[in-house]
């Protein structure tokens, strides 16, 4: 596949993530780097073109990260976005400061060289989306002119005299900027000359080679969650060596209401001849689950029986010297920080990812280059249904981190009919595709109530749903009134322990998607 790479180096932006998609919408490949990349190492990797993020630091700081040296002397076209477009104003000779007024939100930008190919085909004046404190101050002797302005900012876009040299201090890569995408097709079109070459298609074919070319005759095991990675990942090996995969699906008790029998029912349909082993753990999790309530202890035992199952199903399967994992690229950018720093635990994932390297097989990753929906969309392409491709996400620990409290028998059933009918009346309302993640959460209080007249003391239940594009950040989806209504009538007539029902609008940041 001839592939025409933009490299976005990452200065710790809180965006950069979006720019990498925003260029793979637009069928060009995109990968996220350290801002300290080496010019060799850029030239290694035949990039097409260079995109700088931007970043919490200011150019002006001790400590503030720079572009390595010999990067803007490669003669590769530059993008520079917020910090990135004072990181290359500083390396050019120019001078930042902080701004007399910061801006913060939409804005209104005023384009004043019509001859910028950045703007080539967009309004004279068009909104974009401002976050900044720091703002360029002087440009002369540095090669570069003014092509758009802002009230509070004199510079809001440059262009250089005779490189291809550019910089925006607004987002393009943000919804909110009226015509960002534009700017961003308009570098990697006109300014870099890439014609839309990374296709899925072309994809899964390079992806074949590669399968067959790193395993060889060896066999390969998989862990099928249902999920769309490892269903995909799964699928795209089936294509490679179909006679050398084997597929374990845990069950460990905690899966949603007739989830084994549909997952295994449809990768059956669409691979007949595939070697799908199904592990009944339910009792085993479920017992060693008792009398535990803190979050992450529940996360760490199912983790660890997980692996203790798997290991055990993995046994079986003699000639296995390969994993198959639905590793994706977000896991990879976000297992590294750009500043070099640690990040925070928020909460341990748990997935076929977290199998030790004691088990001792080689990592087959098919799908480490990609983002979720380009990861439909090889499902898509491999001939998966609808029903595995399209299904909203599902936390590894599965219903345990939605039944609040200690996770039993008897709970866990009055939750799967509670979220059984969320996910119902969410698909009668034509909304299921339209939410990132919807659930039902059962909370570890009871609450007086009155049915029947007669008092109930009884569980509460919470139903959760929210909007997002990858699970990084997520707004509560606001819910027709109507949909709501028959959610929490169903729940509380068809669900016996359930007298109350709530709705929760809380966004992430600050809480999470999940409960636990």
């Amino acid at each position: 596949m001839d592939r025409e790479t933009i490299l976005v180096l990452d200065f710790g932006s809180q965006y950069g993530q979006l720019i990498a998609r925003r260029l793979r919408e637009m069928d060009i490949h995109s990968e996220i780097v350290g801002h300290d990349i080496s010019a060799e190492d850029i030239r290694a990797r035949k990039a097409r073109a260079l995109i700088l993020s931007g970043g919490p630091a200011s150019v002006y700081e001790d400590d503030a990260p720079q572009l390595s040296a010999g990067v803007i002397d490669l003669e590769l076209p530059v993008l520079g976005i917020c910090y990135g477009l004072h990181a290359l104003a500083d390396a050019l000779g120019g001078k930042i400061d902080a701004s007399p007024a910061r801006e913060f939100g939409r804005t209104e930008l005023t384009v004043t060289d019509e001859a910028c190919p950045l703007f080539a085909g967009l309004p004279h004046t068009q909104t974009v989306w401002m976050s900044h404190g720091d703002r360029i101050e002087d440009i002369h002797g540095a090669g570069l002119h003014v092509a758009a302005k802002c009230p509070a900012s004199p510079v809001a876009a440059f262009a250089h005299e005779s490189r291809p040299l550019f910089g925006v201090q607004f987002h393009p890569e943000v919804h909110h900027s009226e015509h960002g995408g534009d700017v961003l097709r308009n570098f990697a079109y006109r300014v870099a000359g890439c014609r839309g070459t990374w296709k899925m298609a072309s994809f899964i074919d390079e992806s074949v080679e590669k399968i067959r070319a790193q395993v060889g005759d060896a066999d390969i095991v998989c862990g099928l969650s249902g999920g769309v990675d490892s269903s995909v990942a799964a699928a795209l090996i089936a294509k490679a060596v179909p006679d050398q995969l084997h597929c374990i699906f845990v069950d460990n008790g905690l899966l949603r209401q007739g989830e084994v029998d549909e997952v295994a029912s449809a990768f059956r349909a669409a691979f007949p001849a595939l070697d799908l082993r199904v592990i009944d753990a339910g009792e085993l999790f479920l017992k060693n689950l008792a009398g535990v309530t803190d979050p992450e202890t529940k996360r760490k035992r199912i983790g660890h029986d997980f692996i203790e199952v798997f290991r055990e199903a993995a046994a079986e399967i003699r000639d296995a010297k390969f994993l198959a994992q639905g590793t994706l690229y977000p896991d990879v950018i976000e297992s590294r920080s750009p500043r070099g720093g640690p990040s925070a635990t928020i909460k341990t994932h748990h997935n076929v990812g977290g199998l030790p390297e004691e088990l001792g097989f080689e990592l087959v990753e098919p799908l480490r280059e990609l983002f979720k929906d380009e990861v439909r969309r090889v499902g898509a392409e491999l001939g998966l249904p609808d029903n595995l491709t399209q299904r909203q996400p599902f936390p590894g620990p599965g219903l345990a981190v939605r039944c609040l409290g200690e996770v039993t028998a008897e709970r866990l059933a009055i939750l799967r009919q509670a979220d059984a009918i969320v996910t119902e009346e969410i698909r009668h309302a034509d909304l299921y595709h339209k939410i990132w993640q919807s659930l039902a959460v059962l909370l570890p209080v009871a609450t007086v109530g009155v049915m029947g007249d007669q008092r109930t003391y009884e569980s509460a239940c919470a139903i959760r749903a929210v909007e997002s594009t990858d699970g990084m950040t997520a707004d509560w989806f606001r819910m027709p009134y109507d949909v709501l209504e028959r959610m929490a009538n169903r729940i509380v007539n068809e669900v016996r322990g359930i007298n109350r029902v709530a709705y929760d609008i809380s966004s992430k940041p600050p809480a999470t998607i999940e409960w636990e």
